[in-house]
């Protein structure tokens, strides 16, 4: 009897066509969001701005703030370069810096130089502990923490007229006897007011919610952020960029290294205190959030079920060889000949085993199998493994030849 042909086991992972086949549905889905998102983005980026800009209404945005400041009478001047922000700077002038920790080390000694020689006012939001050295120096910053309702528990005319308010946030702890510090949070306040002479001053704001379209009516937000704001006739309102021209000017240089660091060894690069996190919008971490549970969701939906299988009455009753050609048809659909393979090898073991005496928990042994199979045959014990225990055929042909092989085994068992 001859054995059949020794290969490697056929691989069962899926072809490149089938793999597009079942990707196919699910790229077209995420091209249409991509394409959807796109073009949303692009309807709407001549009317929105960002967190903090004067002239957006959405609810991180600060219109409102902006229109009761120009009610009163006050001026509101947006300035996207460190240039527009320098020159408009004066006695008669408030300057606030919207995002201070993107500007370069070299861009917040400038600012600083220009802000305290224009005895005006500089209101700085939320300025982490690098930016808080240069621009405000003697005043050490601990940030991120918690923004909720505070009192002002201080002698600042406008934090006792606002009274309590959205604060919190990042706290200061300055060195300058004539600092003013209120709405402390752990006995270290959100806000400080830093004298610079010549009647000029520096307001550091621990966190930006009271500027915000959606909290500006809680509290005593509003009183409180119009009454920083509108100390002076004129607000520029600054809202930094990385497109700024003198960003490119910065003049950090290895010779650098030497200066004075931040607590913690902190680089001084201002920018590298904002997280990737930091610069994502809240809405699409809450999105991706909602989506990310909806997939867990519409898994556990689709997922097999766990427990054991339950038999159902078969509503018709199916011939034994239809049922081997659809599983066969199964196998050659899934190009799995190595399990028809073992498939038809199995059953032939079990059928052999106890015609040579051998007990049905011993049938797939090879060792005791074999030696009771060769017993009643003529036929070589190494022919005899190879077709009960051999590896998978290569081609199609190779596993009719497997099988029938079998069979001719079987019956030579029966008739031994």
């Amino acid at each position: 009897m001859t054995a059949a042909t020794t290969a490697s086991p056929t691989s069962t992972a899926p072809t490149p066509g089938q793999v597009w086949t079942r990707a196919r549905g699910i790229l077209a889905v995420v091209l249409i969001l991509v394409v959807a998102g796109i073009t949303f983005a692009v309807v709407r980026s001549g009317t929105n701005h960002g967190q903090l800009d004067p002239r957006s209404a959405d609810p991180k945005g600060s219109r409102a703030v902006a229109e009761l400041l120009k009610a009163r009478g006050i001026s509101v001047t947006v300035a996207t370069t460190l240039d527009e922000a320098t020159a408009a700077t004066g006695p008669d002038t408030t300057l606030l810096v919207a995002g201070p920790n993107l500007l370069t080390r070299s861009q917040q000694l400038r600012l600083d130089e220009t802000a305290s020689a224009s005895a005006g006012r500089t209101l700085l939001i939320a300025p982490g502990p690098a930016a808080t050295t240069r621009l405000a120096p003697g005043v050490r910053a601990e940030p991120h923490h918690v923004v909720s309702a505070l009192s002002p528990s201080c002698e600042l005319p406008a934090a006792r007229l606002a009274g309590t308010a959205d604060m919190g946030g990042i706290r200061y702890t300055p060195q300058a006897p004539t600092a003013i510090t209120c709405y402390p949070t752990a006995g270290r306040p959100s806000l400080v007011v830093l004298p610079t002479g010549a009647g000029g001053d520096t307001v550091l704001l621990g966190a930006p919610d009271l500027l915000h379209n959606e909290r500006l009516d809680k509290q005593g937000n509003a009183s409180l952020a119009l009454q920083l704001l509108g100390s002076r006739p004129h607000l520029v309102w600054y809202l930094p960029s990385l497109t700024d021209p003198s960003a490119t000017t910065d003049d950090d240089s290895p010779g650098d290294e030497n200066e004075e660091q931040p607590e913690g060894g902190a680089r001084d690069d201002a920018a590298d205190e904002s997280s990737f996190l930091d610069l994502v919008p809240s809405g699409w971490l809450w999105g991706t959030l909602q989506l990310t549970i909806a997939a867990v969701l519409a898994a556990l939906w689709r997922a097999r079920r766990l427990g054991p299988l339950v038999t159902e009455r078969l509503p018709v009753a199916i011939r034994a060889s239809e049922s081997a050609e659809g599983r066969s048809l199964l196998y050659r659909k899934a190009n799995a000949r190595d399990r028809a393979a073992d498939a038809l090898r199995a059953a032939t073991r079990t059928r052999i085993a106890p015609l040579t005496g051998v007990p049905a928990r011993d049938a797939h042994t090879p060792d005791v199998l074999l030696a009771a199979v060769s017993a009643r045959i003529t036929t070589p014990e190494h022919d005899v493994s190879t077709l009960l225990f051999g590896t998978a055929p290569p081609t199609d042909a190779a596993l009719v030849l497997l099988a029938d092989q079998l069979d001719a085994l079987e019956r030579e068992v029966r008739t031994s």
